[in-house]
């Protein structure tokens, strides 16, 4: 199984690293010296991990045969794949990767139903779980503890806990224009709907306040 574990940026310095935004939450293992990896465009690869480390809280990689900065500047957005076995599992029991929750049943504590869980969604500040309704419209859910406390891979299903207007909109008209003169033309309270924020291309081991992961979660 492939799963995306990073992305390359900007060239820095003249020696041929490169920044790269992480996107497992097992970057030693995933992005270490002697890691090869396949990447997208396939052209652009494989690479081969030289070297590795953290500057100003960016990772910066060197990869065998990149020597100059023309040569690190025009690896630029690409995206590094890992493969893992199928059956492998995040060494976190918190975490997933995201092959693992794409296809669960997303229900509320009490059972009702929400829909299918679709993607998993990582952003820089905490991941996002895409649920497919069962009219097609579509919702995300914040993949923290509060709002996902139960994850079920046995029963097949996520139990979610959303706060108030997340899965369905809040009807903020309810009981407005009270008060209005018999006869008058007060124009009734308007609803309010209230989404979630959206966000990007995973690679590693997500889970409930785990940040961001990759698109297999965890990988």
């Amino acid at each position: 199984m492939q799963l995306v574990v990073g992305k390359i940026g900007r060239a820095h310095g003249i020696r041929g690293d490169v920044s790269v935004e992480v996107r497992t939450d097992e970057p030693e293992l995933r992005l270490g010296p002697g890691a090869v990896l396949l990447t997208d465009p396939a052209a652009t690869g494989p690479l081969t991990v030289e070297s590795g480390r953290v500057h100003s809280g960016r990772l910066l990689l060197r990869f065998a045969g990149v020597k100059d900065r023309t040569a690190a500047e025009a690896l630029r957005g690409t995206m590094l794949i890992a493969e893992i076995d199928p059956d492998e599992t995040p060494e976190d029991p918190d975490e997933y990767y995201d092959h693992q929750l794409i296809g669960l049943d997303v229900v509320l504590a009490d059972g009702t139903p929400v829909g299918e869980l679709t993607e998993v969604v990582h952003l820089p500040y905490q991941d996002l779980l895409t649920v497919e309704r069962p009219d097609g419209t579509e919702v995300l859910i914040p993949f923290v503890e509060q709002i996902v406390p139960t994850i079920d891979l046995d029963e097949q299903r996520v139990v979610i806990t959303p706060p108030p207007g997340l899965i369905d909109p809040v009807d903020a008209g309810a009981g407005a224009g009270s008060g209005a003169g018999a006869g008058s033309d007060g124009d009734a309270g308007e609803g309010a709907d209230s989404d979630a924020d959206s966000g990007s291309d995973a690679g590693s081991g997500s889970g409930p306040g785990a940040g961001s992961g990759e698109n297999g979660g965890g990988a």
